[in-house]
């Protein structure tokens, strides 16, 4: 799954919670995206910027949500789960045993762990933090490297409901 269709799949509460993030802890991500979004529009930036966060976010969540976004939707993704969700990467590699930076940064991945090592450290996430915020990351994570395939990963995402998404 693409970084727009996240987008498209994700509910707007979480969306909110993206944006907030990265309006408060990553102000020029935020000010970089309004303004990529913007011109993909032909908008000056300084219009979607004066809309009211109830506006603008679900417009910003719409726009994020198309093909041509899709590189955009990756870096602010990137933006938030690197920089608000530090714990539960670390929890995700440490339960693998692999080796990371603190930041929840992977050198190199390894070939694919077994299924039931795999399982287990989705579960402890899912027992731990929300399975919205868990299916997001878990579906950027497999889809961030090209190069590396986790069939069994691929395998739960497609199976576990709480990983799933609804169209909306």
């Amino acid at each position: 799954m693409k970084s727009h269709e996240l987008f498209q799949r994700m509910s707007p509460a979480l969306a909110a919670e993206v944006f907030l993030f990265l309006q408060r802890e990553e102000k020029p991500v935020y000010k970089a995206a309004i303004q990529g979004l913007a011109n993909q529009r032909n908008l000056r930036g300084v219009f979607v910027e004066r809309k009211p966060p109830n506006e603008r976010h679900p417009w910003m969540q719409a726009a994020l949500s198309r093909p041509v976004s899709d590189a955009l939707a990756s870096h602010l993704l990137q933006a938030w789960l690197l920089g608000g969700h530090k714990p539960m990467l670390r929890d995700f590699l440490a339960g693998l045993e692999i080796a990371h930076e603190e930041d929840g940064t992977v050198e190199e991945l390894p070939a694919c762990p077994p299924r039931e090592k795999l399982q287990l450290a989705i579960d402890q996430l899912l027992a731990k933090y929300p399975a919205e915020t868990v299916a997001i990351y878990l579906h950027a994570f497999r889809d961030m490297d090209s190069s590396v395939q986790w069939p069994a990963l691929s395998e739960i995402l497609q199976e576990k409901p709480e990983l799933q998404f609804a169209l909306r």
